[in-house]
């Protein structure tokens, strides 16, 4: 099964520690876009008009900066960089071995920076969101469009895509083929805020469960043990079911 989280703007590192390993990182097939992207943000945080060009606001100077020591930094877990109401939510410190295994199979991170990582992968904290659009490589979504599939469909299987992500990181991977038809996006309808503190439970639940799906009806039977769960089915073929989920 892949549950699929969007990262977090929040996002910490570790005080000491030996810097990161590309070479280690899940999806080693997404090299090579990764050194790009990590490149032409480099050249961006070191203009003057940096804030401006990757769309913060002046006082997150500080953590443009961040993008200047990706090679240096300390290595630090995805699970323990990205913070916030998702990641707090899902509390994979508080899973029990078993669960935090699936967790750190099943649950894959698309990053703006990285394309996709799993919760393991020693990474650090950086500044950039999957809608900016770089000098001289263009949106960095459409830049991961082409290669992102080649390694998140496999990563699928022939079980369910459990897609927790926001508009903004779904615009950097859209599932296909047979994929498509076991495609499942998980909305919470009327709420904003609360929406990441809710996706980032039915991850928790998936994974503290470890049923795994095969398909969008099983996925909501699955939810449905912890919440109150509505299945639409797609719009038509090659688009996403919808599962409507609102805490209890």
């Amino acid at each position: 099964m892949l549950i699929v989280l969007p990262p977090s703007e929040s996002k910490s590192n570790r005080r000491r520690g030996k810097p990161v390993d590309p070479s280690t990182w899940s999806f080693p097939e997404l090299a090579d876009t990764r050194s790009a992207v990590a490149a032409h943000l480099r050249t961006a945080s070191e203009s003057p008009t940096a804030t401006v060009d990757l769309g913060v606001s002046p006082g997150l100077a500080g953590e443009v900066a961040r993008n200047l020591i990706l090679d240096t930094a300390p290595a630090t877990p995805a699970a323990e960089v990205y913070t916030g109401v998702l990641y707090d939510a899902l509390d994979l410190d508080s899973m029990d071995a078993s669960a935090r295994r699936r967790a750190n199979q099943w649950v894959v991170i698309v990053s703006a920076l990285h394309g996709a990582v799993r919760l393991k992968d020693r990474i650090t904290a950086y500044r950039l969101s999957m809608d900016v659009n770089l000098a001289g490589l263009g949106p960095v979504a459409a830049v991961w469009r082409p290669v992102l599939d080649d390694v998140l469909a496999p990563a699928a299987g022939r079980e369910v895509v459990v897609d927790c992500r926001s508009s903004t990181y779904a615009a950097a991977w859209t599932p296909t083929g047979d994929v498509a038809d076991r495609w499942v996006q998980i909305r919470v309808p009327g709420a904003s805020h609360m929406a990441k503190h809710t996706r980032g439970l039915v991850a928790r639940h998936l994974c503290l469960s470890g049923e795994r799906a095969r398909t969008p009806a099983r996925l909501a039977a699955i939810v449905g043990e912890a919440f109150d769960v509505e299945l639409t089915p797609p719009a038509r073929r090659g688009r996403p079911s919808i599962l409507d989920v609102i805490a209890r």
